[in-house]
């Protein structure tokens, strides 16, 4: 499985940014999709996740900012990021799990700055 992750950048405190992930190779067997996030000097850390029948799971600092979803070929998942705050500035990675592996995308960088 590859994942390709695109959608950063630069954006105002209070503004939004849409983020995209789509995975290609045996997708067939996709499970869990979701975002993390790693600031400078601190861990990855979950943002959002959807299961393949859609049931979500969000982090506590970004729910009812940022919502996640799943195409309809469940092989590509969305950040819709709202009301983005100067510490929602990380990298931010795609994840996919099938059959018990993880994989993951490269990061894409969202600064958010004024």
């Amino acid at each position: 499985v590859q994942l390709q992750a695109s959608g950063g950048g630069l954006v105002q405190p209070g503004g939004s940014l849409r983020l995209s992930c789509v995975a290609s190779g045996s997708i067939f067997s996709l499970n869990v999709m979701g975002w993390y996030r790693q600031a400078p000097g601190n861990q990855r850390d979950l943002v959002a996740v959807i299961t393949r029948d859609g049931s979500t799971n969000y982090a506590g600092s970004v729910e009812g900012r940022f919502t996640i979803s799943r195409g309809n070929a469940r092989n590509t998942v969305t950040l819709q990021m709202n009301s983005l705050k100067p510490e929602d500035t990380a990298v931010y990675y795609c994840r996919a799990e099938s059959r018990g592996y993880d994989y993951w995308g490269q990061g894409t960088e969202v600064t958010v700055s004024s």
